[in-house]
């Protein structure tokens, strides 16, 4: 489906046709004009929101041609198996360091204490406009939740961008044709390969006009918030980022190493698609280019079309050191104290709602309240504290989400023997030029 475009013995490009350079140049623009000009730069958010809903448009047909072909193509379906169990297994492990890590970080550092807060001086009407997404994580519990993940028709999980229930229709869809086989089975394979080809050219020409979306994005956020919008809790948003760094280069890289990959490496690699996503503070954005990267550094397309998809919706390693750190932020903050019990229950309750943050527009809001549900003697009010800092804290939270499905998908691989490493290591260092616009 993709090929590896060998580095050029010529002069390199000069630096302004690099991606990377464009999206960063992009950056530091949308940062000045915030500061001068903000009300110009509100309005550049239509650039931002056109971006996403381009890169929306083609994630769900990805996700599904990935898939399908992977599976097809990998011809033994006890070996599919293997690797979704792997892989569901690696996803439950990860989730659990990262909601401790969450955890024990808020406890050193206590980034709510001295704010002493009295929850009934809190407006509850800031929460309105997330109360419309509440009944999607509410009363279910892990039956609903798996109920969900099966779509009401395989149309409407495509047209509404739903990857966990493309997911599961492509996993059908492509067990169902390995089994058939025979010409038939070539034939439809083929015509899905070919699509998937065309599809990822559309993405190249997207991913063209990233700078412009990185562009509105980080505008829009520095011209309506300004940088004082950080000052009351920045400790909290520098606790998180400083708590997502530790997870990423420690808990991550420890793991890339015994994967045999230099984690730095690794992050320099998906350079481009990690300041995309910094700047848009979606993962969304950059899911096709992800998936395309992978194959390129050597991960069997068949894990990629397992793992990333599949990780979005059950590794949100980020989201889930967030939900610890901002319960434990809010009882500090509220001056309530909280028993070993409660902290038990809150890991529990955890693994579980972070598992439905994708797709769910105001997802952390929502989730956390359905978190702190489960804890009565922390007063849900306090979510208002955390309101005014969510975006910030979503650039590192999908940044750190993102990381974390990469990781799991090399990890997974390596295990599985799916791993090229000769050619990952002459990829990471730079033996092989990869062109995330060549299609």
């Amino acid at each position: 489906m993709s090929t590896i475009v060998a580095a050029p013995a010529t002069e390199p490009k000069p630096l302004y046709t690099s991606l990377f350079v464009q999206v960063l140049a992009a950056l530091i623009l949308g940062i000045i004009l915030g500061v001068t000009v903000p009300d110009f730069a509100i309005g550049l958010k239509i650039l931002s929101d056109a971006f996403l809903k381009l890169i929306s448009m083609i994630v769900a047909p990805i996700v599904f041609c990935v898939v399908v072909h992977g599976i097809a193509g990998a011809g033994d379906l006890k070996k599919v198996g293997r690797v979704g169990v792997k892989a569901l297994v690696y996803f439950e492990v990860m989730t659990t360091v990262a909601l401790v890590v969450g955890l024990l970080l808020a406890y050193i550092f206590g980034p709510g204490h001295g704010m002493n807060i009295d929850p009934s001086a809190l407006d509850a009407k800031a929460l309105n406009s997330y109360a419309d997404n509440a009944h999607k994580l509410q009363g279910g519990g892990i039956g609903a939740f798996l109920l969900n993940v099966i779509p009401s028709t395989s149309f409407d999980a495509l047209s509404r961008n739903d990857v966990l229930q493309v997911l599961f229709f492509a996993v059908l869809f492509g067990v169902g044709l390995a089994l058939v086989g025979g010409e038939k089975g070539k034939l439809v394979t083929s015509i899905i390969d070919a699509a998937s080809t065309v599809l990822f050219r559309v993405m190249g020409l997207i991913v063209r006009v990233a700078p412009l979306g990185v562009l509105g994005a980080v505008a829009y956020t520095v011209g309506k918030y300004g940088v004082g919008s950080l000052k009351q809790l920045v400790s909290l948003v520098m606790l998180f980022y400083i708590s997502v760094g530790i997870f990423v280069l420690g808990v991550l890289g420890g793991v890339m190493a015994l994967a045999g990959i230099n984690i730095l490496k690794f992050l320099a690699y998906l350079r481009e698609e990690l300041t995309i996503v910094l700047a848009t503070a979606s993962s969304d954005a950059v899911l096709p280019q992800i998936m395309k990267k992978l194959e390129r550094m050597g991960v069997k397309d068949s894990v990629v079309g397992l793992v990333i998809p599949t990780g979005y919706s059950f590794n949100l390693d980020a989201f889930s050191i967030y939900l610890t750190l901002a319960v434990v932020f809010i009882a500090q903050a509220t001056n309530t104290p909280l028993s070993f019990g409660d902290l038990l229950l809150v890991l529990g309750v955890s693994l579980i709602t972070s598992k439905g943050a994708h797709g769910v527009p105001g997802s952390a809001i929502v989730i956390l309240a359905a978190t702190l549900n489960a804890v009565p003697s922390i007063p849900a009010i306090g979510l208002v504290l955390v309101l005014s800092v969510d975006w910030f804290i979503g650039m590192a939270r999908a940044l750190g989400n993102l990381v974390g499905n990469c990781v799991a998908t090399v990890v997974v691989a390596a295990w599985e023997g799916d791993l090229d490493r000769a050619k990952a290591t002459q990829v990471l260092d730079g033996g092989e030029m990869v062109d995330v616009t060549a299609g």
